[in-house]
């Protein structure tokens, strides 16, 4: 995959590499790209990130995996070699850290009661100039590894629509609500307050598949296609400026087909 360029320019070849994060300048990178996608293209306030240096980061980033899409070619002292970004909470982790980040917006008892192994994702981001060609399934056949490695049974964290305001996403909010709300068992539900947003505002009798399903971020559509579910609810995220919804992964109920497609191997250059 070539790297979009003038046309007096030669082409770059990217050449990529998904691991987990290795060091301070690793973790450095990923809260770099974070910033650039959140806070400067997507206008999130992150008022806990560090404005000055341009990094989005938590007290929470310490306690997570870090899974990375690498463009081998940058110069990591740069911090511009990381060109997407998976955060990942493994179940184990979050007991000794006394918490989910997803905890905050949703109540995750029905998935602690499970018995299942957990990982929460989350801050899941690919720089512009990446978001065509393999960047995307490299970064799913790493979270597969991870997964797979773990022994992960479910999956789930907040995704999110652009934008505070719910009224332009009815229909997709809508949509997921009456036709991808996660079984009994492991329905979260978002936590009550000013920040809880109902999903079905409009009658699923009334609602437009194609319309619905476009309205839909691709990831959330990527969930949804590989078997995922959503809590019950919408939680507004005025800080990043993001209607959240809660997916949900069953690994065990994912089809044949959806389990060929997230373990795919392809060359990574």
């Amino acid at each position: 995959m070539n790297e979009a360029q003038s046309p007096a320019a030669a082409p770059r070849e990217i050449a990529y590499e998904v691991r987990l994060a290795q060091d301070e300048r690793d973790l450095k990178a990923a809260q770099r790209l974070r910033y650039a996608v959140f806070v400067e293209e997507l206008g999130a306030r992150c008022e806990g990130a560090d404005h000055a240096a341009r990094l989005e980061r938590d007290a929470l980033d310490p306690h997570f995996d870090h899974l990375l899409l690498i463009d081998r070619n940058a110069d990591p002292e740069t911090l511009d070699h990381v060109v997407g970004v998976y955060r990942l909470l493994p179940q184990d982790r979050a007991a000794a850290l006394g918490r989910f980040y997803s905890d905050a917006e949703y109540d995750l008892a029905p998935l602690r009661a499970s018995g299942r192994k957990l990982v929460e994702l989350g801050r899941s981001c690919v720089h512009p100039a990446h978001r065509r060609g393999a960047s995307m399934l490299l970064m799913w056949n790493g979270l597969a590894e991870y997964v797979i490695a773990r022994g992960i049974e479910i999956m789930f964290g907040v995704a999110s629509f652009h934008g505070a305001d719910p009224a332009p996403h009815a229909e997709a909010l809508s949509w997921l609500n009456a036709h991808h709300l996660a079984p009994e068992a492991l329905r979260v539900t978002v936590r009550p307050g000013p920040q809880a947003q109902r999903m079905d505002l409009i009658d699923p009798a009334a609602l437009d598949r194609t319309r619905a399903l476009a309205a839909i971020p691709p990831l959330i559509r990527a969930y949804l296609r590989l078997g995922g579910f959503v809590g019950q609810g919408a939680f507004i995220d005025h800080d990043f400026n993001t209607t959240d919804v809660c997916l949900i992964m069953d690994t065990s109920t994912m089809s044949e087909r959806a389990v060929d497609f997230y373990t795919r191997k392809t060359p990574r250059g």
